[in-house]
């Protein structure tokens, strides 16, 4: 387990005592209906499967060979970003998530079950903001709109991660830094494979 001293230095007080109160303005001030009834969905994963369908076919049908190595990249992004968020950031910072927190935990409004695992970095915005950055950078060229609406989709998906109390602002925040990284270098890497596109 990481050491306390660790965990300090990496989260100094005035920081973590930022986090919580960003949470709680989150959790609980923006609190309204029609988040409650939304953000459960924004981010169950099983909501974006058409949108996924969409994609696929879409560079399938479009591209072809490239648009197939756009698919298999894609997907390496998602996996790459989800195993190493998980496995080797996750198990190493051990961060308990705010619906276990001895502090956040008593007034935190759970909106879904408080899931299983710690919570830096959220894999929600981990995943959505590497796939958002790998998307942007490979068809930014061709249709400029593409940025503005994956930065909204990974987004809205790492707000609701926190509306729903089961993570930290700090949590999709760093999430979403190390996902763009990702997307960035799988993007970088499917430039070197086709200049051309």
């Amino acid at each position: 387990m990481i050491s306390q001293k660790f965990k300090s230095a990496l989260m100094p007080e005035t920081l973590l005592q930022f986090d919580r109160h960003l949470f709680y303005v989150i959790n609980h001030n923006m609190a309204n209906g029609f988040f409650d009834l939304v953000m459960p969905y924004l981010r169950n994963p099983k909501f974006w499967i058409p949108l996924y369908i969409f994609i696929i076919s879409f560079c399938l049908w479009r591209y072809k060979k490239t648009g197939a190595i756009i698919v298999v990249l894609l997907a390496l992004t998602a996996g790459f970003a989800n195993f190493t968020s998980d496995v080797l950031i996750k198990q190493s910072i051990q961060r308990i998530r705010p619906c276990r927190d001895p502090v956040t935990a008593k007034a935190d409004i759970l909106r879904v079950g408080c899931g299983t695992g710690y919570s830096f970095p959220s894999i929600h915005a981990t995943d959505h903001f590497a796939m958002a950055a790998f998307l942007i950078l490979v068809f930014y060229k061709k249709w400029h709109w593409v940025a503005l609406w994956a930065v909204l989709w990974a987004g809205s998906i790492s707000f609701a991660q926190v509306y729903v109390g089961v993570h930290y602002p700090l949590d999709v925040t760093g999430g979403a830094i190390y996902g763009i990284l990702v997307g960035s270098l799988f993007a970088l890497l499917f430039k070197k494979l086709q200049p051309q596109f």
